[in-house]
């Protein structure tokens, strides 16, 4: 169990994270602390710069046995904290709005417990991965020649979820987290004196037909494996002036689904509605893709062993509000391990992630350290 010392060293800890937030690409000195405090607690070893600033501890019982994986992001958001806290952001227009900074404290509970009796067989790795708030840092981590000598048999994550009761869980066998990916499409013209527009190539049509087009793509309803949702989230057309017609523009639409297969299809779609479009204006069009996230699938059996963990623990826990149109990019640790995200909540009353209100409840951390521990023991044995 943790200690009253314990508890308040990782409740400030958690705090002066708090105060510096990195986004995602650029957590270099949250990866440094991290680092610091995992050398601090005597970890068997220590891999920095996975996958960009990714960190990796490695707890080993010196004993054969599989591998464990407790994962947790370093990154934060580039939104400007709207609270008057003490340990309000330091950092203008970046926050740790998400609560990825209780989850790294989290982690680092579960390192202290580790360092003072090891699991009886096999090994666990506390991973500290960068930038999943735009989908690249898990894939960035796996892909990485590092990550080789730890990939897990067993991946669990806790993310704390708004809208739940305090220190209740909530999650599932299969579908957790939507997939989704940004689609960036550009159609260029050619510009026009605004007396004349028909010496130009204009986009407007073009722009008027794929908004309905695109979202009747997808209109959402049940978060079924047949889930799709198109959504425009920005628009431009040619530049803020009244003199010239525009040659040019911009979109952005972002697509969901409820598996990764039914995404690769949906993408597909909407590439071929829009240069049809294109083609009937004259326009040409480009395409990029950001922020892909594939879908969070829970293992049966992982679900089965967070379960009992909860279970022997007195944890409440439930499938409220999961499966969750919202994308996580844990699920690419899923891809080679039996893994299971877990939804813990801090209480209906909390403010709801990424707004600029949101602070992680600090009560959260033992129960966190607590699920993940007995989760490792009951795998791994206690020593």
């Amino acid at each position: 169990m943790l200690t009253n010392s314990d508890l308040v060293e990782l409740t400030e800890f958690r705090r002066e994270l708090h105060r510096w937030p990195e986004i995602s690409g650029e957590e270099a000195e949250t990866a440094t602390r991290i680092a610091a405090a995992l050398r601090a607690l005597g970890a068997d070893r220590i891999l920095t710069g996975l996958g960009g600033h990714g960190v990796a501890a490695v707890f080993e019982s010196g004993e054969p046995g599989e591998t464990v994986l407790f994962r947790a992001e370093l990154d934060a958001l580039p939104i400007e904290e709207l609270t008057e806290l003490p340990w309000t952001s330091r950092v203008p227009g970046k926050g740790h709005l998400c609560g990825h900074d209780g989850h790294m404290t989290m982690l680092l509970g579960l390192g202290r417990l580790l360092s003072r009796r090891p699991v009886a067989r096999g090994r666990v790795v506390l991973m500290f991965q960068p930038a999943e708030e735009d989908g690249s840092g898990a894939r960035a981590v796996v892909a990485d020649p590092g990550f080789a000598g730890i990939a897990p048999d067993w991946a669990f994550a806790i993310h704390n979820e708004p809208g739940r009761p305090f220190g209740s869980v909530s999650t599932r066998i299969g579908l957790i987290n939507c997939a989704s990916r940004g689609l960036e499409i550009r159609l260029t013209g050619k510009t026009a004196h605004a007396a004349d527009p028909e010496d130009g190539v204009s986009p407007a049509r073009a722009v008027a037909a794929l908004i309905p087009a695109l979202e009747a793509l997808g209109r959402g309803g049940a978060l079924e494996a047949e889930f799709r949702l198109v959504t425009l989230t920005h628009v431009r057309i040619g530049e803020a002036t009244f003199g010239i017609a525009p040659g040019e523009a911009v979109l952005h639409a972002t697509l969901r689904t409820g598996e990764d297969a039914g995404m690769a299809a949906l993408e597909t779609e909407a590439r071929a509605r829009v240069s049809r479009i294109a083609a009937a204006e004259g326009l040409e069009v480009e395409f990029a893709l950001q922020d892909v996230f594939a879908a969070s699938i829970n293992d049966a059996e992982a679900t089965a062993v967070a379960r009992a963990a909860m279970d022997a623990l007195g944890i409440p826990h439930g499938e409220e509000g999961v499966p969750m149109r919202a994308s996580e990019d844990f699920g690419v640790f899923g891809r080679g391990a039996k893994a299971a995200m877990l939804c813990l909540g801090p209480g209906e009353g909390s403010a709801a992630l990424h707004n600029p209100d949101y602070d992680f409840d600090d009560g959260l951390i033992p129960i966190g350290v607590e699920l993940f521990e007995r989760i490792a023991r009951d795998l791994l044995g206690r020593a």
